[in-house]
């Protein structure tokens, strides 16, 4: 018999509004949080692994950006994407409290508020990417456009 994966907040939402998608779990290495490794452990090219980062803007406040786990984010190219003169990332200390996910389980889905995501343009080449789950060692595998349409996402370039 299968084990059982709990589903998170983000599957929960991802079901309430109907939207396809799968639920990958990968062995957590608490050393190496890198999306090189998560694609290692689920066996897919690394550009196929979304990470989620949350910034913030001199002039909208938090901005979740959304790239491919390869890629470092151009914060020139993010801040003018996101309506700021300059974007930072936010310190790693604060990520729970302004989006309710731990650093290597954040998902652009389910945070406590609806900040305006912008996700890296790349994310159309695939039938299908990779994002956290919204836990450390779970993956949503979910077709590119049901993401952008489910968090009312701007594509653009953002490394």
């Amino acid at each position: 018999m299968k084990n059982r994966i709990n589903k998170t907040n983000a599957a929960r939402l991802l079901d309430r509004a109907q939207i396809a998608y799968s639920l990958i779990p990968y062995e957590v290495d608490e050393e190496n949080l890198a999306a090189t490794h998560v694609a290692e452990q689920l066996g897919e090219p690394v550009e196929r692994v979304f990470k989620t980062l949350v910034l913030r803007g001199d002039k909208t406040g938090i901005v979740v950006c959304v790239i491919p786990g390869d890629r470092e984010i151009d914060l020139k190219k993010a801040a003018k994407a996101t309506g700021n003169k300059h974007v930072e990332m936010i310190h790693v200390r604060e990520l729970q409290g302004v989006t309710g996910y731990i650093r290597g389980g954040c998902s652009p889905i389910g945070m406590k508020k609806d900040f305006p995501v912008f996700i890296h343009d790349s994310c159309r080449q695939y039938d299908s990417i990779y994002i956290s789950a919204g836990i450390r060692g779970l993956q949503i595998e979910i077709a590119p456009e049901a993401l952008i349409r489910f968090t009312h996402a701007t594509v653009t370039d953002l490394v």
